[in-house]
């Protein structure tokens, strides 16, 4: 499974996680080291600072995911864009755009790179 098919799973997997506020999970889809800029101006690095990030974000909050764009960089990583749709629990949206880069790690693939910014 290279490109699209190896962001269409780790996305879809971050989404299951981050809509039943699963923590761990979300966590454990990231390298060690990986660098995280999130909605919050902080660039976080490691998976202590991405769990404190998610440990934070508001109860209710779910996500879409639309894959946009998906590169294979090498054997083992790959890059790509996705639209990600932000609903809080009062219904109100926020599409963000994300760019991620995915790294195959001991026989899985982890998100090495994970950024967003806000979409006008």
């Amino acid at each position: 499974m290279v490109g699209s098919g190896v962001l269409a799973v780790l996305l879809e997997n971050w989404r299951a996680s981050f809509d039943e506020h699963r923590v761990k999970d979300i966590v454990a889809l990231f390298t060690e080291d990986a660098l995280f800029q999130g909605l919050s101006p902080r660039l976080l690095a490691g998976r202590a600072e991405i769990t404190t990030y998610y440990e934070n974000v508001p109860p209710g909050m779910t996500a879409t995911v639309e894959l946009l764009h998906s590169r294979t960089l090498g054997a083992e990583s790959v890059t790509g864009f996705a639209t990600v749709t932000f609903t809080d629990a009062s219904g109100v949206k926020l599409p963000v755009r994300l760019s991620v880069v995915a790294q195959h790690v001991d026989d899985t693939w982890q998100i090495r790179q994970y950024h967003v910014s806000k979409l006008a």
